[in-house]
């Protein structure tokens, strides 16, 4: 594939509306109230699958970034994690025995911050989870780390209970940049993180990085990427500030004069992507690169590459359970989310020993198009009729108004569409959502269009 074909500034700058992510389909906004515990039995009791990735979401951080749209709390009480575990097993215990005939592939810890949860709790929540569910026993457990308020030896711990893969939040190295958002943190201790995990066993070390934010150049990013060369991940995700400070009050600290504008903004996803390309990594989906033996990009070229909540992924079959604070399960033919806030949750787990707050029964129509929106995000081509066979529809006949919709991109070289397949060309890798956006039926009225970040 010719990548310099994606940096095409007019068609960049024409298709840059906002539009979902598409980590799920529908999108957490058609979630609604009427979801019930019945209707999240039903879709355990109905699901196709008895393999399971669990979720746990530790909502505290030590301190607040300023870019940050998480659902985190900020405390430097660590005694409130405690609290906050009695209730997750509690949680624990009440949904365990819906899944008592799964065996668990997938675990992944995320915030928050995982990692501001001590030694001891670590290993209380993984024994309570082993202990709790089925676990294979070549289960995927990966943890986000934030690198700011640990010991380099937490790494070793984190191995000894299990933890094969590492998720590290670098965002950028540049120090008046890391102060413009709040997370000033040492770039060579980032690195000592990364090669320890290594040589202590973890099969797979990300990097987060985040272009867009306040101070962010070329130049400056150019040394964030020499940093990145040092460390040398497995993987690495590249994601875009979205700047809403409408939404997020944190965001206000950031003032509108030290962001970079859409040319700048650009420039810095262009520059991120060639430089990883040029040190070898394969760039997977939208928005991440792995080194070509490791499994995301292997999965890629075979085209079984998978989407869920925490993006990327080889293990797509796999219902997902989410425990804590404001977490979504994909469970069946149903996605449903806990209670947002705290105090909610404790409330509602002391009750009923859950914390189910909304969610949806997805239909038929759902299914089909999240599968035609998952082929095109992993592997950015369709073939009609894998569609046609697992639904027993007319491709072309079921979707005639969303594929009339394809016109504009067809005209601008973004993709073919042909009796036998969709397939996105190298200049509209980077506008999937858009191109994705076409077969979302609840965008039709485009009420909710605004609630979602850009796509670049």
């Amino acid at each position: 594939m010719s990548y310099s074909e994606m940096f095409s500034p007019e068609l960049l700058a024409k298709y840059n509306v906002s539009g979902p992510r598409y980590t799920s389909y529908p999108t957490a906004l058609e979630f609604n109230d009427n979801f019930s515990e019945a209707d999240l039995v039903t879709a355990v009791n109905k699901s196709a699958t008895n393999e399971l990735s669990l979720y746990v979401h530790i909502p505290f951080c030590h301190s607040l970034c300023y870019y940050c749209g998480c659902n985190k709390i900020i405390t430097r009480q660590t005694s409130k994690s405690d609290e906050y575990l009695n209730y997750l097993f509690k949680e624990i215990d009440a949904r365990a025995s819906l899944f008592k005939d799964y065996q668990v592939k997938q675990l992944h810890w995320g915030g928050g911050t995982p990692t501001f949860l001590t030694k001891d709790q670590i290993t209380r929540l993984v024994t309570k989870l082993k202990a709790s569910f089925n676990f294979t026993g070549s289960v995927e457990m990966s943890i986000e780390v934030d690198p700011r308020k640990i010991d380099l030896d937490l790494v070793d711990h984190l191995f000894d209970e299990g933890f094969n893969r590492l998720s590290i939040g670098v965002q950028d190295t540049d120090l008046k940049v890391q102060e413009a958002i709040n997370r000033v943190q040492s770039t060579e201790f980032i690195t000592d993180l990364v090669h320890r995990a290594k040589a202590v066993g973890f099969k797979s070390v990300n990097l987060d990085l985040i272009y867009g934010l306040p101070h962010q150049t070329v130049e400056t990013f150019a040394n964030t990427m020499k940093a990145v060369k040092i460390m040398d991940p497995d993987r690495i995700s590249l994601f875009s500030y979205a700047h809403i400070p409408s939404r997020f009050a944190a965001q206000r600290k950031i003032k509108d004069e030290w962001m970079p504008n859409a040319e700048q903004k650009f420039a810095l996803m262009q520059f991120a992507i060639e430089s990883f390309i040029d040190l070898g990594y394969e760039f997977i989906g939208m928005d991440h690169f792995a080194k070509p033996e490791d499994e995301l990009a292997i999965a890629q070229r075979e085209g079984k590459l998978h989407r869920n909540f925490q993006g990327y992924t080889t293990l797509g079959d796999c219902d997902l359970l989410a425990l804590g604070v404001s977490s979504i399960s994909a469970i069946g033919q149903s996605f449903s989310q806990n209670s947002k806030t705290l105090n909610e949750y404790y409330e509602m787990v002391e009750a009923k020993g859950n914390a189910l707050e909304k969610g949806i029964v997805t239909t038929t129509d759902d299914v089909i198009r999240a599968a035609v929106i998952k082929e095109l995000m992993c592997n950015f081509s369709l073939q009609k009729s894998a569609i046609e066979q697992q639904f027993d529809i007319n491709f072309d006949q079921y979707f005639a108004d969303d594929l009339a919709s394809l016109a504009t991109f067809i005209k601008d070289d973004l993709l073919v569409n042909n009796e036998k397949e969709i397939v996105v060309a190298a200049k509209g890798r980077l506008l999937i959502r858009n191109i994705c956006m076409s077969f979302d039926a609840y965008l039709k009225t485009k009420l909710h269009q605004q609630r979602f970040s850009r796509v670049i």
